[in-house]
């Protein structure tokens, strides 16, 4: 008996012990991976270009985090040599396992089946711009995700599944046949493109969706579409979680989301989610990936499509979605709210600061204490009220109206209550999160490579972890600075391309340049119009870090075409700057 006497001791630790220090939300972004890549990445993990891989070059920036917010999104990616495998033979089946409990009935499924007309499988080709070397492109590579049939011969999907398209097609289901599509729009912001085919053969046979009304919490919703694993279309079931404002991973915004427990994988990127009544009520866009967590997806609502939709049908154009063009602070502690002279009965959140950029910047001061927006009133943590028993972040209502539109918003100063009827506009960040679809800017001059900094830019510089490994002050201008005029760009030395006449310069890399010849510098186009009209004898550039690079002018102009010629760089500066 006395062998068989358990030892008492320390519990070993898990593996996932050694991480628990680290808890915060890791946002990854999804970048393509090219033919010629080393390893291969599973196309439901974000993968790198791998020209992005390299060392940071500066100090680092946050502590790195555990927990991803994947883009469900991203579209299952698949080799071009392989592009034409993905057909499914004209016999698409519908499969359906048996719902667990919580979850729609049979008889609910099967109502949702005619609906399955409209789901279609998007099939994309990419080509992305080389923001490191703005004047070539990256290899193509293909990708395939889900779309559904609206009105007026449309077709819905998110942004980022034809993200930079060169060519997308669209295939119904039960066809083999795939038809050439057009994008008619992208909302960058709420991950949402619309398409259309000319071909009339497409539109034979599909009735389009019909949209649903916002769902409850433990609604049933079905999620369909062409995820990863099969060629033909897939189909699973749960329900409303979770309805908040959700941080949206490829608009890098914020609006309101669904967040349901169905399965959504790679591929299922533009899939409508059907109510129990074969409405739909959202497209699946993301998921959250983390060891602690199961099937939390994320489902872009109704409210959020048809204001993308009103606005293309408005405007002929996606236009966005405005924001206030504030910063606040919760007014949730006492002593705060009575040293600003508020009253007891008196609710709302604090301006720390305007983006100059704004409309309301002319009106609005900082420590203004926003009452109300358009009539609802603010809580002390920036809540309204939503539905019955539900809050939800004030950034909802301005999320409501367009680019353009008109609010009232009632304003707490020095014990005075103000009300102003601001216009509304879009965000212009410093350091935007999108180039719009739009070749990159550069400039360069006796090897210097100038260029406008983006984010699309850090994540070709410093890869997916540009938050940590990108140098600390170009993050905390594109974490904290604002644009103080409408064209401010925040501009870089990019590299320097080796020549005798730039000897002493190599290693400037990624670093600001705040005036040429005293002047400061505003954008990437007036420092291009400053060096190109300048007789002065010399260049003179001033640095970040109070650097500074002289050159003779007539010599690096001189010198800036055999550079040309020797790197194969068909010309000194991007098309846009030309004009």
């Amino acid at each position: 008996m006395g062998d068989n006497k358990r030892k008492r001791g320390p519990k070993p630790k898990t593996p996932a012990a050694e991480d628990t220090n680290i808890t915060t939300m890791d946002i990854q972004y999804t970048n393509p991976t090219t033919a010629n890549d080393a390893v291969s990445v599973p196309s439901n993990e974000t993968a790198t270009d791998p020209s992005s891989s390299q060392p940071s070059r500066r100090g680092r920036g946050r502590p790195r985090k555990t927990e991803k917010l994947n883009i469900a999104a991203s579209p299952e990616r698949r080799s071009l040599r392989h592009a034409d495998q993905n057909g499914d033979g004209g016999h698409a089946l519908a499969v359906v396992s048996e719902p667990p409990l919580m979850v729609p009935s049979w008889e609910n499924v099967a109502r949702v089946v005619p609906a399955m007309e409209a789901v279609v499988k998007v099939f994309c080709v990419h080509t992305e711009p080389n923001l490191s070397l703005p004047w070539q492109r990256k290899r193509q590579y293909s990708s395939s995700s889900s779309g559904f049939v609206i009105g007026g011969r449309r077709v819905l999907t998110n942004a980022h599944s034809v993200e930079h398209h060169t060519q997308v097609k669209l295939k119904k289901r039960g066809s083999e046949t795939k038809y050439l599509a057009t994008v008619l729009a992208i909302g960058t912001e709420c991950d949402i493109a619309m398409l259309t085919v000319s071909d009339d053969e497409f539109w034979e046979g599909v009735s389009p969706v019909e949209f649903g009304e916002l769902p409850a919490l433990q609604d049933a919703v079905t999620v369909v579409g062409y995820p990863i694993g099969g060629d033909t279309i897939s189909v699973t079931s749960g329900v409303v979680s979770r309805m908040e404002i959700l941080s949206y991973v490829h608009g890098s915004t914020e609006l309101l989301g669904l967040q349901i427990d169905a399965a959504i994988n790679s591929g299922n990127s533009g899939g409508p989610a059907f109510n129990d009544k074969g409405k739909c009520v959202g497209i699946a866009f993301q998921s959250l990936k983390h060891e602690d967590v199961e099937n939390i997806g994320y489902v872009i609502p109704t409210p959020v499509i048809m204001h993308f939709i009103q606005d293309y049908e408005k405007n002929g154009e996606y236009t966005g979605f405005p924001v206030i063009g504030v910063e606040w602070q919760k007014m949730e502690n006492p002593d705060l709210r009575t040293s600003i002279g508020m009253r007891t009965d008196q609710k709302g959140v604090r301006i720390r600061r305007i983006e100059p950029t704004a409309p309301e910047s002319h009106v609005l001061k900082p420590s203004d204490i926003i009452l109300s927006f358009d009539g609802v009133n603010i809580a002390n943590d920036g809540t309204v009220q939503f539905r019955h028993g539900e809050r939800i972040g004030f950034s909802y209502l301005v999320s409501q109206k367009y680019t353009g539109d008109n609010a009232l918003v009632k304003v707490l100063r020095n014990s005075e209550i103000l009300e102003y009827n601001i216009k509304l506009s879009t965000h212009k960040r410093l350091i935007p999160a999108h180039i719009n679809g739009k070749p990159p800017s550069y400039y360069i001059i006796a090897g210097f490579v100038f260029a406008a900094v983006s984010v699309p830019y850090l994540r070709s510089e410093y890869g997916k972890d540009y938050e940590f490994d990108a140098p600390v002050k170009l993050l905390d201008k594109h974490l904290h600075s604002m644009a103080q005029s409408i064209d401010e760009q925040l501009v870089v030395v990019s590299q320097v391309l080796v020549a005798d006449i730039n000897i002493g310069y190599e290693d400037i890399v990624n670093t600001q340049v705040l005036a040429f010849n005293g002047k400061p510098v505003n954008n990437l186009k007036k420092l291009a119009s400053m060096v190109e009209n300048c007789d002065d004898e010399y260049l003179k550039f001033d640095l970040e870090y109070d650097q500074m690079v002289v050159l003779q002018t007539k010599t690096a102009k001189a010198a800036t075409l055999d550079i040309l010629l020797t790197h194969c760089i068909p010309s000194a500066m991007s098309d846009d700057l030309k004009s």
